[in-house]
């Protein structure tokens, strides 16, 4: 456009053979296009100023051109905008209706979101404590350790509500984007209260049923003294009675063992514990329980490694171990007990050439009652609480236990206990706190 009137402007003033005209007809196209370009700047202006109007004003050329291609831009970006507000939407509804208490925390712990839930377990109020740091709202050292540790998955913490202290919180943090946290608060008050019943009614029934047992047992011994005499039959009723009244018994043990180790505090001053010499009783008990099978049970432990602990506890341990290997390895397997130390822990391991355990088991051996074949595990006596002893024994005792299993190829039961707990000596120590 702006060539074309300046060929129009030169050509007018050669056929008038005047440059001065020429030199005024040129300035006059200069300044008509600087005001043509002007005015769209303006027109650009008051569009973009007024984000109300949609359309975009009226040109031609390459000013049409960039009008159109803003008005694209700008309509694109409102879809987005758009969408963006509805998935905002839509994610707030969602996290207002969960049950649990969410918070949104920044990589410095501090607040920027929560749903109605959170005000009334967490105590939050808006807008007060937008952008306080949640340790700061919430004060427990076990929060402040958890935010610190800064290692989330499958960890939560346990707590009363800064609200009501008879409600208990279960608080769990999940991060997400980039530098930004969810804080999870469950209501868990009916579950610890259910927990509760569930401990008392074993434990009270456990109780009740240890004295009627033990008179049965006594009477059994005596029928089968005095009535059995002579009397194959009988005999082996008797006898047969007497095994399963034994078989409850021990059941009723391991509950009340159970119930003991769910409730009761662990000792913050632990005793020294002579764990070969412990070893050393708990493989000879192995051997009278192998009896005519004449399993292969060898011992191999470190006598200076001692352990603070609780000695009934980690005699429990122990023995439910290695009894068990007995129990499910085929006569004259090999069964090899290890106490040693490694790099990072203290390691009782139970390996055995015995029967082995399908892979889909693994994972709930440790809960009560659970069984991977039940004949098998009642004939021979076992009571299905030996592993859930072992689990709780290790958790008062800040250990875990790792199993290693194939079918046919036996197992390792291997327990590690924490290096903390570990007392070196060539002598009896003395006791002391961790």
């Amino acid at each position: 456009m702006v060539a074309a009137l300046l060929v129009a402007a030169l050509g007018t003033g050669l056929l008038l053979g005047q440059p001065v005209v020429l030199v005024l007809l040129l300035l006059l196209v200069v300044l008509a296009y600087l005001a043509w370009q002007l005015r769209n700047l303006r027109l650009l202006q008051r569009w973009l100023e007024e984000g109300r109007r949609f359309q975009p004003p009226e040109s031609v050329g390459v000013w049409g051109d960039v009008f159109q291609g803003i008005y694209r831009l700008q309509q694109r970006n409102r879809k987005r905008k758009r969408k963006l507000r509805k998935m905002l939407k839509r994610f707030q509804e969602a996290t207002e209706a969960l049950p649990d208490a969410t918070a949104v925390l920044t990589q410095d712990d501090e607040i920027e979101w929560w749903n109605p839930p959170a005000a009334g377990l967490l105590g939050l109020s808006y807008p007060r404590d937008i952008g306080q740091r949640i340790g700061n709202l919430i004060r427990h050292p076990d929060l402040s350790g958890y935010l610190r540790g800064g290692e989330y998955e499958g960890d939560a913490v346990e707590l009363s509500s800064p609200v009501d202290e008879h409600i208990r919180l279960s608080l769990r943090i999940v991060p997400y984007g980039k530098n930004y946290r969810l804080l999870i608060a469950r209501d868990i008050t009916r579950l610890q209260q259910l927990e509760q019943m569930r401990r008392d009614f074993v434990a009270n029934v456990s109780h009740e049923l240890r004295t009627p047992l033990t008179v049965v047992c006594g009477y059994l011994e005596t029928l089968e003294e005095e009535c059995g005499r002579g009397e194959p039959e009988l005999q082996k009723i008797i006898a047969t009675m007497r095994e399963q009244s034994e078989r409850m018994q021990r059941i009723v043990d391991d509950l009340l063992m159970l119930s003991r180790l769910e409730t009761e505090r662990v000792s913050e001053q632990p005793e020294p514990v002579n764990v070969a010499a412990m070893l050393a009783q708990v493989c000879e008990d192995a051997r009278r329980l192998s009896g005519p099978e004449h399993h292969q049970i060898r011992l191999e432990a470190d006598a200076g490694l001692w352990l603070r602990g609780n000695d009934n506890e980690l005699r429990s341990l122990f023995s439910n171990l290695v009894f068990n290997a007995v129990r499910y390895t085929p006569g004259g397997g090999e069964i090899t007990v290890k106490w040693f130390c490694d790099d990072s822990d203290a390691v009782f391991e139970v390996a055995d050439s015995g029967i082995g355990i399908a892979e889909h088991h693994l994972s709930r051996l440790t809960e009560r009652f659970y069984r991977v074949d039940t004949g098998r595990s009642r004939a021979r006596g076992g009571t299905g609480l030996g592993l859930a002893i072992v689990k709780h024994v290790l958790l008062r005792h800040g250990g875990r236990l790792e199993i290693d299993s194939r079918l046919d190829e036996g197992s390792t039961f291997r327990a590690r206990l924490p290096a903390a707990r570990v007392v070196r000596t060539g002598r009896e120590p003395t006791g002391g706190s961790l």
